[in-house]
């Protein structure tokens, strides 16, 4: 991998040459980015010869936006030692250095963390609600660990060891879905009224290429099943496209395919009502009244592929919802048999149909809670898949 090790100002910044070293021996490139006062435990020369290549720890050197492009060289962010300043950095949103700049930019990419700091430090509760909230966001805590302090006294607050940080990273590379199948589906459902006019909606199938994208990037083989949208992916080797119209044409799709599959992410817009009766010629209008149209209601896919279900499978739903968000999308969770649900509201701006970025909270049935900021739906995507598949 191409990971970045990032340093800030503690004293256990003198262990950071140790896992970069490690990292290097692992067969991974490593890049450094320091905080200003991490110069003042550990100096450039020795990261710059132990990474083998330039240290970047000035927001204005270079006169370029380096924090963007070594978060595009980047494939993985590790702070070590991370200071409670550099957690609250990021949990508030600040962006005022070298580091804190790349690790806000650096969004929809894993990031590891190894907290170090005083044992009062580590118990405040300002602290504390800081790591909530980034593991909320999909960071990674590697430590602390309980030991004898830079302070003199002993308790949590002391840095993972470089080898123990080093496993953890080695760990997390593995794809627990490599070589496993997994059925996606995506888009809108057309229920056709008569040879040109249908009920539809608004969904353009972004979120569920993403996720389909996102899989196949770990390894999985994906069976995609999408209703009519204009996107692509055929040249994805590991993803099959299963392109269908109607809900019961997905029904049909889904509960064919899930059997052979070990999870489902079922992100797709189903109609839940059809017209009665489908007319095979367009319509006409019969002098001025107007027309009474006759639903029913659709197969309900989420509910089968619950009742479906076998240990060893994972079953992740979506509700998009407008009023009691959470209430509601807890309440789907529990009664369709779901694993996981990802809440979309209508309520955040940039949000829900036809635009490239999303904004989720993932409630799992252990109870689990992770909520996202608006980041791009392939960013996203790589979020749902590291929670529900981890």
């Amino acid at each position: 991998m191409r990971i970045v090790v990032g340093i800030t100002g503690g004293i256990a910044a003198y262990k950071a040459p140790e896992l970069v070293r490690l990292l290097k021996k692992q067969g991974h490139e490593v890049r450094c980015a320091a905080t200003e006062h991490a110069l003042e435990f550990v100096t450039r020369t020795t990261l710059e010869t132990v990474s083998q290549n330039p240290l970047y720890c000035d927001l204005f050197a270079s006169g370029r936006t380096e924090h963007i492009s070594l978060k595009d060289w980047g494939e993985m962010l590790v702070v070590a030692p991370a200071t409670a300043n550099i957690i609250g950095k990021v949990a508030s949103g600040i962006a005022d250095d070298a580091l804190s700049t790349l690790l806000l930019a650096f969004s929809g990419k894993p990031v590891v963390m190894a907290p170090a700091m005083n044992c009062e430090m580590w118990a405040h509760p300002a602290v504390q609600r800081n790591i909530e909230t980034l593991k909320g966001w999909g960071i990674r805590m590697v430590g602390p660990e309980e030991g004898e302090l830079a302070c003199g006294v002993s308790g949590v607050g002391r840095m993972a060891e470089p080898d123990q940080i080093a496993a953890a990273i080695c760990s997390s590379q593995q794809p627990a879905v490599s070589g496993q199948r997994w059925l996606v589906t995506a888009g809108p459902t057309y229920e056709r009224i008569d040879s040109v006019r249908f009920i539809g909606n608004y969904s353009s199938g972004k979120m569920g290429f993403a996720l389909a994208q996102a899989l196949a990037d770990v390894g999985a083989e994906v069976e995609l099943v999408t209703g009519p949208t204009a996107l692509d992916v055929s040249s994805y080797q590991h993803i099959k496209i299963h392109r269908v119209e109607s809900a019961r044409e997905m029904y049909a799709a889904a509960t064919e395919l899930f059997p052979q599959c070990q999870g489902a992410i079922l992100s797709a817009a189903v109609a839940d009502y059809r017209p009665a009766e489908t007319a095979d010629h367009k319509l006409k209008k019969n002098g001025t009244e107007g027309m009474t149209l006759e639903l029913v209601q659709n197969p309900d896919i989420l509910a089968t592929l619950g009742g479906m279900k076998t240990d060893g499978q994972t079953l992740v739903g979506f509700a998009l919802e407008t009023d009691n968000e959470e209430a509601n999308a807890q309440h789907k969770l529990e009664k369709k048999n779901l694993d996981y649900i990802v809440l979309n509201s209508l309520r955040d701006k940039g949000a829900g149909f036809g635009v490239d970025t999303n904004k989720v909270t993932i409630l799992g049935r252990d109870g689990s809670r992770t909520e996202s900021p608006l980041m791009s739906k392939q960013d996203i995507a790589k979020l749902i898949v590291q929670e529900v598949t981890s």
